[in-house]
């Protein structure tokens, strides 16, 4: 049931008397009194309204006060932004990589097809007459050429017009052309193997004004800016006649000149909004006000974006004449430079190579423009309209064609320079790559390992491996393959793949030894018998064999020519593990090593270019010189800024290191790597070691000829087991790479202390040359046996075959010497 509401209590009287005294007054008021005091509050009113506008306008005022101060600080900004970025270093320009300069002399060995991929690599162009720089022609054996002048680290070199005559595989003479002149040495330019760009890839080839043809600045002004020489940054009737035709229904137009463009692409964004294009003007008309037309239009023709080479943008039109062309600004023709000015329009929409009927369009209007411009005859315009589009099918690749190579570089690099530096100062690299080396190693090892895997039926692609090609006589570094795909530029395993040696790291042992040479020489006999090895805190160690056999009583020589495991494990013992590793670094080794007794058969992982750097100094007969792959820095002006010369050490004793060459030679002679003479001849007296690992994982081969060493692995990634020894498999790639390399035969300088003598294998005793089994053998000054074996003979028949010995050695060293300078 609904509540019924309480009825409203009537009000009382003291609040009735309180309403009445409220209301009273305005009752009672009079109109003559209200109308007086309205009068009176009128001025009031009127100075409130005045005192409001007064208000209103100083507001105003404030406001506009602090609009001017804000653009004023605005554009005090920008000028400062402008002028730091325009009078500092205007551009990152990458660092530029070069192969060695080939230096060219009668006598040099280099075939007309070696010479051919060279100036493949240099980009020389044929021609009927190589009058123009980077040019040549061939007439039967002979070859003509005009070299590019360069500026190398000894100084610039003029463009030099040669002749060359090939005989035999030889530089038969060499003269200058038109002269006739017989010339003793002749540097070509060295070939662009790469570079190192900034961050954001851009690459370019700075230009200076006047590398430019007119032509080009022409077809530039008509076509994008023709008031460019007398507006201050903007064009207003451009702007004015863009807003006409935009506005009418016409095609959209930006009405930028060349300096907003200029301040768009330097400072700013693409992004389309109007504070943007505001700060676009401002920066143009402080660029007009600070920098002349010449400064403007030269940095203009060095920033615009010219097309895409993968990741490599192309920048500015010096780099766009070579990347579309393949030649210097300076010889563009009027089509060509039309054709690149067209392409500001957008340089992915009219690319000449993807969509050459576009490009051609496009090119054929900014000749038009140049005619109505005054620049072109109707007869001229008729011509460069009909000239093809001419742009080189094969462009100059930004990627380096020798990424294993140029990752040596780098971090060599990275030893003086900060990478900053390296990607933005323009620097000039000049290296000690070696092409003709480059491509034997390549195809070595590319083509070898497909022979293994179809010759052993194993899976194709599954072999790896990675080769170092070296100088002997400089320690320079000629070749890195870092991979069956030596164009890969992922993981570089002549650099980064860590691999167990093997018993590459048995002549180490041997050399330990053979430093104690009142303990051990060549001759000295070793014990392969039976090892079992006990270690606290490890299993029991029992090496074996290759071959699964003992042989008794071996000399030294034969141990390490057959390299087996259980004496020379006995060796290394004897002289001391720690003594062996010790050695090893001082060879070169970097990586850390084990302690074990395994560590005698190689089981210490080294890279193939560590390797490298071991046998080099053996090769050097213990002069350790750091592998280098730079010759020298120069700046972005060709001055020089850092050479790389011969750092020489000596780490070992010359004496022993010449009994190891001469055991080395012998491992090649008639131990586990003589079938190596199936790729090159036995007179070449090659010294070199095998290795093979656990399993048959690791396949090494590393060795050395007169004037170069390598080293070459082959393997699996995921270290399977590949059934390849080293003789089987590296040492058929090193045949391979060395064989197209002619190398020179090794004779190694035998020091004054070093003397031979004939001895008896089986006791090791001194023996006559005509004993059964006899050898002949080095032995450092007072080492030699002095007990006669039962076929000794006489001492005074030991000393004639020991004069003779050395009466055939210098007659040896003499021929060698022969075959160089003649």
């Amino acid at each position: 049931m609904a509540k019924r509401p309480a009825p409203k209590k009537p009000a009382t009287k003291a609040k009735r008397k309180t309403a009445a005294k409220s209301k009273a007054p305005a009752e009672r008021k009079s109109p003559a009194k209200a109308k007086a005091k309205t009068a009176k509050r009128k001025p009031t009113k009127r100075k409130t309204a005045k005192k409001r506008r007064f208000t209103l306008k100083r507001l105003l005022a404030y406001l506009v006060l602090i609009g001017l101060l804000a653009a004023a600080v605005f554009t005090l900004y920008l000028d400062v932004t402008v002028r730091a970025r325009f009078e500092g270093k205007r551009f990152a320009l990458p660092a530029r990589v070069y192969a060695r300069p080939l230096e060219l002399y009668p006598g040099l060995k280099l075939s007309p097809e070696d010479i051919r991929h060279e100036l493949d690599l240099l980009r020389y162009r044929r021609a009927a007459d190589p009058g123009q720089p980077g040019s040549y022609a061939w007439n039967g054996s002979t070859l003509d050429l005009r070299t590019r002048p360069f500026v190398f680290g000894d100084g610039s070199q003029a463009a030099l017009s040669l002749r060359v005559e090939f005989r035999g595989g030889r530089v038969a003479e060499l003269s200058q052309r038109g002269r006739n002149k017989a010339l003793a040495i002749a540097r070509l330019d060295p070939p662009l193997i790469g570079g190192i760009y900034p961050g954001r890839n851009e690459d370019r080839i700075l230009v200076q004004l006047k590398d430019a043809p007119q032509w080009l600045i022409d077809a530039l002004i008509a076509t994008e800016d023709r008031r460019f020489y007398s507006h201050y940054g903007l064009d207003p009737l451009g702007i004015a006649r863009a807003l006409v035709v935009t506005v009418g229904g016409g095609r959209v137009q930006g009405g930028s000149t060349l300096t907003q463009q200029l301040a768009k692409n330097f400072f700013l964004t693409p992004e389309r909004t109007l504070q943007r294009k505001f700060t676009e003007m401002v920066m143009a008309l402080l660029l007009e006000l600070h920098y002349s037309k010449q400064e403007i239009l030269e940095t203009y023709l060095n920033e615009v974006y010219l097309g895409q080479d993968g990741n490599r943008a192309i920048h500015g039109f010096g780099l766009a004449a070579s990347f579309y062309f393949d030649k210097p600004l300076n010889e563009l023709s009027v089509p060509q430079a039309a054709l690149l000015v067209g392409m500001l329009k957008g340089p992915s929409y009219y690319s000449p190579r993807r969509h050459p009927q576009r490009a051609l369009k496009r090119r054929n209007l900014v000749l038009e423009e140049m005619a109505q411009d005054g620049k072109l005859s109707p007869r001229q315009l008729a011509r460069a309209q009909a000239a093809p589009l001419g742009v080189v099918a094969r462009p100059p690749s930004g990627a380096s064609p020798y990424p294993a190579f140029l990752q040596l570089v780098y971090r060599q690099l990275k030893r003086d320079y900060r990478d900053e530096d390296l990607r933005s100062e323009g620097l000039g690299i000049i290296t000690t790559l070696d092409p003709v080396a480059q491509r034997a190693a390549e195809r070595a090892l590319s083509g070898r390992l497909a022979r293994l895997e179809k010759d052993r039926r194993l899976k194709s692609g599954t072999l790896q491996g990675a080769l170092v090609i070296t100088s002997t006589q400089n320690a320079e570094v000629q070749a890195v393959v870092g991979g069956r795909d030596p164009r890969f530029e992922g993981f570089n395993r002549a650099l980064d793949a860590q691999r167990p040696i093997g018993s590459l790291v048995k002549p180490v042992v041997y050399l330990t030894a053979l430093e104690h040479p009142q303990r051990y020489t060549l001759a000295t006999l070793l014990d392969d018998s039976p090892l079992l090895l006990k270690q606290k805190g490890s299993e029991d160690y029992a090496p074996q064999n290759f071959d699964k056999r003992f042989h008794g009583r071996v000399p030294l020589i034969d141990c390490l020519v057959h390299s087996y495991n259980v004496p020379t494990v006995r060796l290394g013992l004897a002289v001391g593990i720690p003594q062996v590793l010790d050695n090893l670094r001082r060879l070169g080794a970097r990586s850390p090593l084990p302690g074990f007794a395994s560590s005698l058969l190689g089981a210490g992982e080294l890279a193939p270019l560590e390797v490298a750097q071991v046998y080099q100094t053996i090769a050097a007969g213990g002069f350790r010189t750091p592998l280098r792959a730079i010759r020298a820095v120069l700046t972005s002006r060709g001055e020089p800024l850092k050479r790389y010369p011969l750092k020489v050490e000596q780490t070992s004793d010359p004496a022993a290191l010449y009994l190891l060459t001469t055991a080395m030679q012998e491992v090649v002679r008639r131990g586990t790597a003589r079938s190596l003479d199936r790729y090159l001849p036995a007179s070449l007296d090659i010294a070199g070691k095998t290795g093979t690992t656990d399993g048959l994982r690791d396949s090494w081969f590393a060795g050395f000829t007169g004037d170069r060493l390598a080293v070459a692995w082959v393997g699996r990634d995921d270290n399977r087991p590949t059934g390849l020894t080293g003789a089987s498999g590296a040492m058929v790639v090193w045949g391979q790479a060395l064989a197209a390399l002619d190398p020179q035969p090794l004779v190694p300088t035998q020091p004054d202390n070093v003397a031979w003598a004939w001895v008896d294998p089986a006791s090791g005793l001194l023996s006559a040359r005509g004993c059964p089994g006899a050898m002949n053998l080095p032995f450092i000054a007072g080492s030699a046996p002095t007990r006669r074996a039962a076929c000794g003979g006489s001492l005074e028949q030991s000393m004639e075959e020991l004069g003779q010995g050395m009466e055939k050695m210098g007659t040896k060293v003499k021929r060698w010497f022969e075959r160089i300078f003649d």
